[in-house]
């Protein structure tokens, strides 16, 4: 059995960043190093091209009537800018207590390395274990997974042989509690830019003749959220579903503190949809935010012009039942509503994802025809949990996105058990990113026990 601490330090040194075309040879080592990891425990590997960044589908067959799980995971990491901002080299680990620092620690490398290797160690256990395993370990999540769907159009009838999928890049509130995510926002994405005269132009000359751009971006802007936070678009919270009780007691079980909170966030005041506690309105409620505006001169001192165009990035996160398409239509309506005279319009789309909801065994809406091993999958990963975390998990929604899971849902019918295994304070995406190292070793003995669990099923 492998050093699974080892392995991960390996695992990082490749600056495997999927959105810089300079980072070609960390992406390609990245990829050789997962794939060659899971060759040598014996899985059958096959490396499938895409138009960017190749997906890694390793199988462990057997009987049909095993039951059949597929393991997700991705190998590409954010860019690790601003570089001066960390404490230790971003593509060289560094273990600093009970934590290992560098880019892709926690997402997904970290996470992804503690389910290979419990793997790897009920393999070693039982060479003969009756589970069928697949990895699909992608390098496009970082990027929105341009190739992904079509990937999963490809390769749609040999997923479907499988019971679920289990995957491990969502959140734990704390290190000593987990949490099985059984929902994930959806969102989409676009940027709108104004624009007015065809040139900029000198402010003395022509100020006060004609419509500033920034100006109408802001006004417009403005509009689109009431004095009390709520989203002012018509028709966006028609499709919001309710929110059942047990969703609700769960995470009260949290226990969460508002006050903590503010101060992990360094802000002074909370501002969330009206009727939600700020914890519930990062699960059950979608937004609208301003990601980046921009227009005019940046640079140091003035330049006294008024510019040709300026910008908004927009996301809006969405909850199950929303559909990403037709609430960027709402926005994008109420945008051109509200624009002034003398202002000329474009909008870019970038990517998209749909909301994504699983509902565990025994509650108010769970689903009749759920997968009976899907059931078995829930129970196993709960038991395991009180094992080895010394409490049960909670099942809660997250306020993140995981635009595949729910395209796997789409495409194959496959639902998700989401354990997860990184924390608030592991930075994801920022400097300094890391990863719990005792939670790494708690997290693979719990995918361990679930996969031994698993194996004692037949379909």
């Amino acid at each position: 059995m492998f050093d699974p601490v080892e392995k991960l330090k390996e695992f990082i040194r490749h600056p495997s960043i999927s959105t810089d075309s300079r980072q070609g040879a960390g992406m390609k080592g990245a990829q050789e190093f997962v794939a060659g990891l899971l060759s040598s425990l014996g899985f059958t590997v096959e490396v499938v091209r895409t138009k960017l960044h190749p997906i890694i589908l390793a199988q462990r067959g057997g009987d049909p009537a095993w039951p059949h799980l597929v393991i997700y995971g991705h190998y590409d990491v954010q860019p690790a800018d601003p570089l001066a901002a960390w404490k230790t080299p971003a593509f060289e680990p560094t273990i600093i207590g009970n934590r290992i620092y560098g880019r892709g620690a926690a997402d997904n490398k970290g996470p992804l390395m503690t389910n290979i290797a419990a793997v790897a160690r009920v393999l070693e256990a039982n060479p003969r274990l009756p589970l069928r395993l697949t990895f699909l370990i992608e390098g496009e999540e970082e990027m929105g997974s341009p190739s992904f769907p079509g990937f999963l159009e490809a390769y749609a009838d040999r997923l479907r042989e499988a019971d679920f999928v289990f995957l491990s890049d969502t959140a734990l509130p704390n290190e000593n509690q987990v949490v099985l995510t059984c929902g994930l926002r959806g969102l989409t994405l676009f940027d709108v830019h104004m624009i007015g005269a065809k040139g900029d132009l000198h402010s003395g000359l022509h100020g006060g003749v004609f419509r500033n751009p920034i100006q109408a971006l802001a006004e417009v802007l403005a509009t689109l959220h009431r004095p009390d936070g709520a989203v002012n678009v018509p028709g966006f919270y028609d499709d919001v579903r309710d929110v059942h009780p047990w969703e609700r007691e769960e995470l009260r079980k949290l226990g969460a503190d508002e006050k903590a909170y503010a101060e992990f966030l360094g802000i002074d005041t909370f501002h969330p949809t009206p009727g939600f506690s700020p914890f519930e309105s990062a699960r059950f409620q979608p937004t609208l935010e301003f990601n980046g505006i921009g227009g005019g001169y940046q640079g140091e001192g003035t330049k006294t012009v008024i510019p040709s165009r300026a910008f908004a990035k927009i996301s809006c996160r969405l909850v199950p039942n929303q559909e990403p398409d037709r609430i960027k239509q709402l926005v994008i309506d109420a945008i051109r509503a509200r624009t002034p005279p003398g202002i000329k319009l474009e909008f870019v789309d970038q990517h998209k994802g749909d909301p994504y909801v699983v509902v565990p065994p025994g509650r108010s809406n769970t689903p009749r025809d759920q997968s009976p091993i899907l059931a078995r999958a829930f129970q196993a990963t709960e038991t395991a949990v009180r094992e080895i975390w010394g409490r049960p998990p909670l099942y809660l929604r997250e306020g993140g996105s995981v635009p595949i899971i729910a395209e796997i849902k789409r495409v194959t019918g496959l639902d998700s058990v989401m354990f997860g295994l990184f924390l608030p304070e592991d930075n994801l995406h920022a400097p300094n990113e890391s990863f719990n190292l005792d939670v790494m070793r708690k997290g693979i003995a719990t995918t361990e026990r679930i996969l031994t669990e698993l194996a004692a099923v037949r379909r």
